[in-house]
């Protein structure tokens, strides 16, 4: 028995160098900064104005990883807690020496509708002309308006779900034509509580009146016209010549033509359009494929996919009814005349979907005095 054991060991191991320590701090720091961003929570920023008014330019947010599943990765070799690049170059933070096959951990509910939620973007057109693996695609935000096996229409801005009216943003936003007697102060604008990325010039008349296209939510629209100095105020009506056929910019496909032939839409007036759902089967001819080809040939993970003369061809063999290997998604942004979104390049496929936009934790004004950058009325708002 050892009647001394209150006498250090001769082979304890000697003290760490402060070096050391360090390096086991920062080591656990990132490694468990990585887990958490992959398995629960990540950060983001609004950079754009396209879910005005209700998320902010400048809001910082939390998005929720566990609501939907974390999604494995399909690149293990990548620079932890980083992007597309490492932070501040164009190097890419990933190599593709190792490619893993997707999975989606169990989650704690679906997506639905009227969710805020952060995706990947899936045209290569939006994304740098780069084809990025699935999850290192570029980052969107936007508002879920239609699930897996909705039908969907728009008719004069209001959004239709399989026949009924859905339910409008609070704080959604078009477009306005501003008539002014003159040139607006920027002291009448920030009274107004109106940022650069909330108008333009329009123009100015003959007559020196200034028009302005102004990107605001009703209830601002009814406060800029009871001023004194405001001529005339009318929301801006979207005809099929803005461009909002679906495809016809951001999905490289050679049928894309056949959706002017076949549709007429725009972006106040659009569908119906059946949103895919997993396991449903399709009919396919030329006016089925003008709207659901790219996402068969680039998304639903298929190898050998080819659309010729209004047909399908599948590992070489034509197809005449189509099944969707995955859910798909209709993403809109709530300033409706100022966002990128479904209407222009189509569907969110399933494996694309990050996570819900959960809360705000910090926003900051970039247009406001020093005094005055820090929102604090935002502070922990829940998006809703």
């Amino acid at each position: 028995m050892n009647w001394q054991f209150w006498k250090k060991s001769q082979n304890e191991a000697k003290p760490k160098s402060k070096a050391r320590e360090w390096w086991d701090a920062i080591l656990f720091a990132v490694v468990a900064a990585t887990l958490i961003r992959w398995l629960i929570m990540e950060a983001y920023t609004i950079p754009t104005p396209s879910m005005e008014n209700s998320l902010l330019v400048g809001d910082f947010l939390f998005v929720s990883k566990f609501h939907y599943g974390t999604r494995t990765t399909t690149t293990p070799l990548q620079v932890p807690l980083t992007h597309q690049k490492i932070w501040f170059t164009n190097v890419p933070s990933y190599l593709e020496w190792i490619k893993l096959p997707q999975y989606r951990l169990p989650g704690i509910s679906e997506v639905k509708r009227e969710d805020v939620v952060v995706f990947n973007v899936p045209p290569v057109g939006l994304n740098e002309g780069k084809d990025y693996p699935v999850d290192l695609k570029t980052n969107y935000i936007k508002r879920c308006v239609a699930i897996p096996g909705d039908t969907l229409t728009i008719k004069d801005k209001q959004v239709f779900i399989n026949g009924v009216a859905e339910a409008n943003p609070p704080e959604m936003q078009f477009s306005y034509l501003v008539t002014s007697n003159g040139p607006i102060s920027e002291r009448n604008l920030e009274k107004l509580e109106l940022g650069p990325e909330d108008y333009q010039v329009y123009g100015r008349q003959a007559d020196g009146k200034f028009v302005y296209i102004m990107w605001i939510t009703e209830k601002k629209a009814a406060e800029i016209k009871a001023l004194s100095y405001i001529q005339s105020i009318e929301v801006e009506k979207r005809n099929e010549e803005d461009g909002t056929i679906p495809y016809s910019t951001y999905y490289d496909w050679s049928g894309g033509s056949n959706s002017k032939k076949y549709f007429h839409w725009s972006t106040d007036n659009f569908g119906p359009i059946w949103i895919p759902k997993e396991g449903a089967t399709l009919a396919i001819n030329d006016s089925t494929l003008a709207l659901y080809g790219t996402t068969i040939k680039l998304y639903d993970h298929n190898e050998d996919v080819k659309i010729e003369n209004g047909k399908l061809f599948i590992d070489g063999k034509e197809v005449t009814e189509y099944t969707f290997k995955q859910n798909y998604y209709f993403m809109m942004g709530d300033n409706r005349h100022n966002s990128l979104d479904s209407r222009f390049w189509g569907f969110v496929p399933e494996d694309h979907i990050v996570g819900k936009a959960f809360f705000i934790w910090l926003s900051i004004d970039r247009n406001a005095s020093m005094m005055h950058k820090v929102r604090w009325s935002r502070f922990f708002k829940l998006i809703k």
